[in-house]
């Protein structure tokens, strides 16, 4: 209760203050919240984002900007008058205003440059040249660096000096006289040893880096698997270039488990919030995959037009067709979508197909008998319901017989459909596509069609004499 109305009060006090058009009080207030609450009352007030962004000082400015959505950057610069942009884009980290740039057009890019300080304009070029989703497009090149020989006296000094312009200083990056990376040290360590202590001597070899090039998805890995706030970027000659920073991993992630999610659902990953897509951008999102699973459903039609004969014969197998294709598909689905996490946040990789098929296998066989089981008994309880006359006759005298099929179609398509869901995304990695281009609805489509050809084979076995007739 006592957040909502402090929140109430904020938003109170701001509308007075554009009511008043107070500027000397607006810049006061906004200078007074926090980074959090000042990006909350852009979401809330977007006809005045620039005015809170102008209004501000430029330090806090620009700690709000990178951290609100990029259509609203976007739109904060074009109203932004051009000093104050320079200003804001100078401020920014090069790391952050890097990620800034890079989904702007290329004229719009070269426009924004020429704002920059010469030093500020050399980083963000460089930083730019690299592939496009590689750690070099996220690290910043603000870091403390020493040398093997300083000591712990001098390395405190050198702190000092430029702490103040560098974006963390929780780890100090040990480099020798070519520039090439030794170490880094926590500055707890640093802090605890003797002043006259030489850093080769707290070096303990243990270092963990990225190479520029790497893909911005395994660094997420690296930072999870090494419980990190930062990581040094070194080229191929082991020269250290930069350092990236959990915060800006921390956005990877959630952009990467964005676009994952979209593509789970059958879509085609937005570069924008969804409301602020424009319509035939997000119908040509759509469309794509849309046409696709439409074309692959038509097999399914061609699957029932194969088997017309056999259904004129055993009216009854249509009744459950939908229940076999839906149950084939869901369990596809899920597999896919707990293998494409798993793959996501590296708890399964190539090496595992194997030990995910054997899984899979014995999943299937265990989920497929337990719905064939329940489909057997509903076939069962409508018997006997229908030998009290309490419904008609939906199975006739072969009713046993449709029971047996239907429960065994269950085992056979659940038990094909976790394998294609499981094995997919894992073919795709293989062959250097996007697992999580093998949506839930891609797989349900391919499990719809193969499901039928499990369905009607057993039909065939236990329904032999109805439709050779």
């Amino acid at each position: 209760m006592s957040f909502e109305l402090e929140d109430h009060s904020m938003e109170e006090q701001f509308e007075r203050l554009i009511e008043s058009n107070d500027t000397v009080g607006m810049r006061d207030f906004l200078n007074e919240q926090n980074i959090s609450d000042v990006a909350s009352l852009i979401d809330e007030y977007p006809d005045y984002e620039a005015q809170i962004i102008g209004n501000m000082a430029i330090h806090r400015a620009a700690s709000v900007f990178k951290i609100i959505d990029v259509s609203v950057q976007q739109r904060i610069v074009r109203e932004l008058p051009p000093f104050k942009t320079a200003e804001l884009l100078n401020e920014l980290p090069a790391d952050d205003r890097t990620d800034f740039l890079e989904d702007l057009p290329k004229e719009a890019i070269r426009d924004l440059i020429k704002l920059l300080d010469p030093e500020e304009r050399k980083i963000t070029l460089s930083l730019l040249g690299y592939p496009e989703d590689s750690v070099g497009r996220l690290m910043t090149p603000d870091y403390v660096y020493v040398y093997e020989h300083n000591t712990v006296d001098e390395v405190l000094n050198v702190i000092r000096k430029v702490a103040r312009n560098i974006e963390t200083v929780d780890v100090i990056y040990i480099i020798n006289e070519k520039g090439e990376l030794i170490d880094d040290i926590k500055l707890r360590d640093i802090i605890l040893a003797t002043p006259e202590k030489r850093m080769d001597d707290l070096v303990d070899g243990r270092i963990v880096s990225l190479n520029v090039i790497d893909d911005q998805e395994h660094a997420t890995q690296v930072f999870k698997m090494n419980n990190r706030v930062a990581l040094p970027v070194t080229d191929d000659n082991n020269i250290l270039l930069g350092i990236v920073t959990i915060d800006d991993i921390l956005w990877v992630a959630d952009e990467e488990f964005s676009e994952d999610m979209q593509k789970m659902g059958g879509t085609e990953a937005l570069e924008e919030p969804y409301l602020e897509t424009p319509f035939f951008k997000l119908i040509k999102k759509r469309a794509g995959w849309l046409i696709v699973l439409f074309i692959s459903e038509m097999l399914t039609a061609t699957a029932m037009a194969y088997f017309s004969d056999e259904l004129a014969k055993a009216v009854v197998l249509s009744i459950f067709v939908p229940l076999i294709m839906s149950s084939g598909g869901n369990s596809g689905s899920q597999a896919s979508t707990l293998i494409i996490q798993a793959m996501a946040v590296g708890e399964v990789t190539l090496i595992d197909w194997w030990r995910v098929m054997r899984r899979e296998i014995f999943q299937g066989l265990t989920l497929g008998s337990i719905l064939g089981t329940i489909g057997f008994l509903r076939i069962c309880l409508w018997h006997v319901l229908m030998q009290h006359g309490i419904i008609g006759d939906l199975y006739g005298p072969d009713w046993l017989m449709v029971a047996f099929t239907v429960g065994i179609s269950l085992i056979g398509v659940v038990l094909w459909g976790t394998l294609s869901g499981s094995m997919l995304p894992l073919a795709l990695k293989k062959f250097g596509a996007d697992p999580a281009a093998s949506s839930a609805p891609f797989v349900a489509t391919l499990v719809d069609v193969t499901g039928l050809f499990i369905y009607f084979s057993v039909a065939f076995v236990f329904l032999k004499d109805m439709l050779s007739k």
